[in-house]
This record gives C-alpha cells, structure tokens and sequence, in this order.
C-alpha cells in the first residue's frame, strides 16, 4: 500500500537551481547581470519539469499513489500550508510591530513621514476581487471534476488561469505606480516582502494550474483520483 520512491536527482538539482535562482536575484540587483538568473531560472524549469513528469507518471500510469499514499500527501500538504502561514505571519508581524507605535525614527506616525501609500480603494480592491473570483472558479473546478462534468472542470480551470494571469499584471502595474520602493525604510520592506510573496504564490500557483489544465486535456484526473489537482488548487 505505500510507495517506496526510487533515488532521484531532482531534489538535488532543484536545491542547486534555487541556488542559482537567488543568486542570479542578488547579481541582478547588485550588478544588473543577467547571466546567472537566466541560468538559475532555465535550470529550475528543466528540473520542474522532469520532477513533475516523473511524480505524474508514478501516480497516473503506474498506480503508486494509492489511498494510503494520498492521505500521506494530503498531510503533507497541511503542513505546507501550516508553514506558509506562519512564513506570512512573520511579515504582518513585522508590519503591525512598526505601524501600532511608530518610532521618532519613523517620525512617530504610520506611514512614515515622506510616504504615500497606494490607495487601497483603487487596485489593490479590483485584485482581492480578482481574488475572490478565483477561488469561486477553482472551487467550480473541483466540483465539475467530481462530479464527471469534464467540459466545465476544464472551463473553470481556464477561467482561473487568466485570473492568476490577470492578478500578476495589476500587481507589476500597482508597483510601476508606486511612489516608494523596497529601500523606503520599514513601510516599503514590509509592503514589497509581503505583497512580493504573495505575487510569488499566484505565479507559482498559475503555473501549477496550467499543468493540471493540461493534464485533465490528457485524461489524467478521475472523479476520485485527482490529488494532484487539489494540491495546486
């Protein structure tokens, strides 16, 4: 009933590829040399995709991932998502910390002296819309999925994927917008580490959407085999 996995590179390959990933980051901002991120980024692309076609190809053709396996996954997966909240909980700490007592170095105010923070009312309302929108058309999704209904699961998983898409374009342009960056002090750290962060999960989240997407095309998902899917979604 369990699946005992067989030695793989990708861990390694994809614990190097971050590596160049952030470094390339770091020569980018510092240097502006784009060598090393192209590098990192193309070696993370390679090692995602022969990772996931090895995951899909144990879990769908060779029938490794069988109920025990999946209640595994699924646990592992709340964990995950425990630690991601604690990881976000880290910056609205940092946040809240700063903005309930603003120090005189901040000029005892919230925001501090010489920021203008971005309208809440403007884009960043219209994203947590976009949102709001998205869960609607995943949770559509799923259900489609579980109940056999193949044409609106795909429907609804499209519809999600431009959300995602249409999300990280308000983002970049709420960012062009700004009148502080991430060297602004506290305000600006907190603001672009959080709301990066968070960016960052849609982009990596739309990704994994539009590699379901083209599995359920491929027929890989089931009514009752699809963990996949949940994870990503």
């Amino acid at each position: 009933a369990f699946h005992m996995v067989n030695p793989s590179p990708w861990p390694l390959a994809g614990a190097m590829s971050a590596l160049l990933l952030t470094s390339g980051i770091i020569m980018w901002f510092h240097f502006n040399s784009y060598i090393l991120l192209l590098l990192g980024l193309l070696t993370n692309s390679l090692t995602m995709y022969q990772w996931w076609r090895d995951v899909i190809r144990e879990g769908t053709f060779q029938g490794h991932h069988t109920p025990v396996v999946q209640k595994g996954l699924r646990y592992g997966m709340i964990l995950f998502i425990i630690s991601e909240v604690f990881f976000f909980a880290g910056f609205f700490w940092a946040f809240y910390h700063s903005s309930l007592a603003p120090t005189p170095e901040l000029g005892g105010c919230w925001p501090p002296a010489g920021i203008t923070p971005l309208n809440p009312l403007e884009v960043p309302l219209l994203n947590t819309s976009v949102l709001l929108a998205s869960g609607v058309s995943i949770t559509w999704a799923h259900h489609s999925l579980m109940e056999g209904e193949r044409k609106h699961m795909i429907q609804a998983l499209f519809i999600t994927i431009l959300l995602g898409i249409y999300f990280t374009v308000l983002q970049a342009f709420e960012y062009s917008e700004a009148s502080f960056t991430i060297a602004d002090g506290i305000y600006g750290s907190t603001f672009f580490m959080a709301t990066g962060f968070h960016g960052l999960h849609v982009l990596i989240g739309t990704s994994f959407l539009l590699v379901c997407m083209i599995r359920q095309l491929l027929y890989h998902f089931t009514a009752t085999h699809h963990f996949g899917f949940e994870a990503a979604a």
